[in-house]
């Protein structure tokens, strides 16, 4: 009699314990998905997207596991906290890493948006004194045209820029750099020729 009260408690316990492994980490499995959130509202998907790409990838082989332990009569969701741990962690770490890359980009962005203003500006000024010979006066026109353009893209990437649309404005903004920087070269390589055939 004793040894099957001792045997029915076994099973009791052995039931007991194996209905709290076959629980659904869903406390972890939603700090995780908050975690994963978080990192999307710093716009890891923009600043860090590799990173986030990973992120995304490791939470989607996490629910597809969940799915697979859901079918099972016995089921384990050990292996799946442990990544969830790991996943809860790359998450927070993602977010402070588009933090980061984002203040870095801010930054080169206005440097970026100073120099420019500083090279259209002398472009502006060189232009002025660029050879107006027959062929240099259509050329003059084409300079002046792609200043407009480059203006026009230096405008807008401010106007991203006062958004917040960080990214946005840099890549607008180097190239309208490289522009600005190409018409710089070529204004001051025609003045140097015209005083050398002056000399």
């Amino acid at each position: 009699m004793k040894n099957k009260v001792l045997m029915g408690l076994a099973a009791i316990a052995m039931v007991a314990f194996l209905s709290s492994c076959g629980k659904v980490p869903q406390t972890e499995i939603d700090a995780t998905n908050a975690a994963i959130a978080a990192a999307q509202a710093a716009e890891a998907n923009v600043y860090v997207p590799a990173e986030f790409t990973a992120l995304q990838d490791s939470m989607n082989a996490i629910n597809a596991a969940v799915e697979v332990q859901k079918s099972k009569l016995f089921k384990k969701f050990g292996p799946i906290k442990e990544n969830l741990a790991k996943t809860l962690t790359l998450a927070n770490t993602v977010a402070a890493d588009a933090a980061t890359k984002k203040d870095e980009v801010k930054k080169e962005a206005e440097t970026l948006l100073n120099d420019i203003k500083a090279v259209n500006e002398e472009n502006g000024k060189l232009i002025t004194k660029a050879p107006r010979g027959k062929e240099g006066a259509a050329v003059i026109e084409q300079i002046k045209a792609d200043m407009v353009t480059i203006n026009t893209s230096v405008a807008d990437a401010q106007a991203l820029y006062d958004k917040g649309n960080y990214m946005d404005a840099l890549n607008k903004i180097k190239a309208a750099k490289e522009k600005a920087d190409g018409i710089n070269a070529e204004l001051k390589e025609a003045i140097a020729k015209v005083h050398k055939g002056k000399k």
